[in-house]
Order: structure tokens, then sequence, then C-alpha cells
């Protein structure tokens, strides 16, 4: 979801893109890695690999560990050597969500869940080994390619006459052709470090799909439920709000908000 957006970001900037699929390059594979670098000698690599799967993480901690961990350590490792600039997407679910304030830049990670966890210790492995880097903390993501709350929401609808949400988890949607803007416009200060990028605004998630359903037309009856009547495999922050200091202070703005960004979204999937 998030490469489609920044390979059409990235070539619209006026970069030279290669889109590697998972198919053409396995990042757990330190040989491959060696091999891609061989082949293309990238100066800005971007990883948009993950496995994101937060509940069957629990059942696949390895295979979450293998991609979302040492997959980051075999890049920081070619990064490195080959002086290219890496940056890692990680997550809100790094902070345990027990905080009543929006994290910040700073605040320790306290993963609750074994996603969050394999994603920080990639941040951990980046920051020990990689020397150009920035660490991209985002949320909630919602775009064009890929499955998403937004499309969830839209096709439960069509099933369903009454859909409950949970109301008691909070963060700030985000849509990834605004954060593949940013993303660049970051890449281009050289001003590496930590960022959270989302964009604007705190909503739970029942009231996201309440804003879905209102500016897409949808009539269906939406209850809000309490997180301990749904119950999932992994546990979920109840706070996942970013504060995006010091993103305004680098690259000059901060993005919509996402009521802002999920109108445009909508109109784009009816043109589409």
């Amino acid at each position: 979801m998030l490469g489609s957006d920044l390979t059409a970001e990235g070539q619209k900037q006026g970069y030279d893109v290669i889109a590697l699929t998972h198919a053409e390059l396995d990042i757990t594979k330190a040989s491959l890695v060696k091999e891609a670098f061989d082949t293309y000698h990238p100066q800005v690599v971007i990883n948009c690999a993950a496995y994101t799967k937060v509940d069957e993480a629990e059942e696949n901690r390895n295979l979450a560990l293998a991609v979302n961990a040492l997959g980051v350590r075999n890049l920081a490792l070619a990064c490195r050597e080959t002086n290219a600039v890496l940056v890692q997407i990680s997550t809100d679910y790094v902070f345990d969500g027990t905080k009543d304030k929006p994290w910040g830049i700073y605040d320790l990670p306290n993963p609750i869940n074994t996603y969050g966890e394999s994603k920080y210790l990639g941040e951990c492995f980046l920051k020990t080994i990689g020397e150009n880097y920035f660490i991209v903390r985002t949320s909630w993501l919602f775009g064009k390619a890929g499955p998403n709350f937004v499309k969830t929401m839209l096709k439960l609808a069509l099933a369903k006459n009454t859909i409950k949400v949970v109301d008691d988890q909070i963060g700030c949607p985000t849509y990834t052709a605004d954060l593949a803007k940013a993303i660049l416009d970051l890449v281009n200060t050289k001003a590496y470090g930590i960022y959270h990028i989302t964009n604007q605004g705190a909503v739970s998630w029942y009231e996201f799909a309440k804003a879905i359903f209102a500016l897409s037309g949808t009539k269906v009856e939406l209850l809000p439920i309490d997180s301990s009547k749904y119950p999932t495999l992994a546990k979920r922050p109840k706070n996942s709000v970013l504060d995006p200091f010091p993103l305004e202070e680098t690259i000059g703005y901060l993005l919509p908000s996402w009521s802002d960004a999920l109108q445009r979204y909508l109109a784009n999937e009816k043109m589409g």
C-alpha cells in the first residue's frame, strides 16, 4: 500500500525508482540483500517490507522477527557498507498506549504485542548499525493498494445491516499518498533521526468508521463496543496518537487532517 504510493511519488519527484516486490527481494536473506545492492547501487532505500498481521504475529513470532527485525539489520548493514540512506517505516505499536497524551519521538517504547516488539527490534538494529537513517513511525494506514480499514468497513456494510466497532482505542488515520510525499520531502532534508508522520487529528476506530460511512453515503447501523467485548490474539494500545514534533520544523508543513485525507481518498476511489 505505502510502497506503491512511494513509487508513484518518487517518479513524480524525478527519482529513478527501483520498486522490488517481495518475490524479487526477500530482505530476511542477507546474501540476497547484498546481491540487490550490487545490482542496483541505491542511494536511498525505503523499507516498506513488513510482516503486518498483528494477531498472526503472536503465533508466527519467528517470522515476524525475521522480517521486521533481521530484515532491517540486513538492510542497515548493506546501507552502511555503501553509504546509502535507509528509511525504516515503523509503527505506533512500539508504544504501550497507556499515556494520556500523544507519544513523542523520545518517549520510551514498550510494545505490548509481538508485532510491536518486532518493529521496535528493527528500530534498535538500525540505531545500532545505521549511519544515515530515518525512522518514520506512522499509524492506521489507508490507501489505494492493499487491504485497509476503510475498504473493510465499506465491504462489511454491503454484507451486514449492523456493524460493531471498538470505541476505546484512539489513533491518527493516515493516507499513504500524503505519507509518501512527506517521507520523500524528509529524505531531501538529510536531517536524519526519528520522526512521527501521520495525518492530523485523533479519532477512535468507531468515530473513524462513522466518518467513512457518512462521507461515502453508506447507510448502516453502527454500534460502539468496548475492546474487551472483542477479544483478539494480540493486545492493542489504547492510545496510539503520535506527536509530530519536529516534522513541521524539518519539512515546513504538517499533513492535512485525517478527515480531509479520507475525503480525497474516497473521491479518488470513486473515480478509479
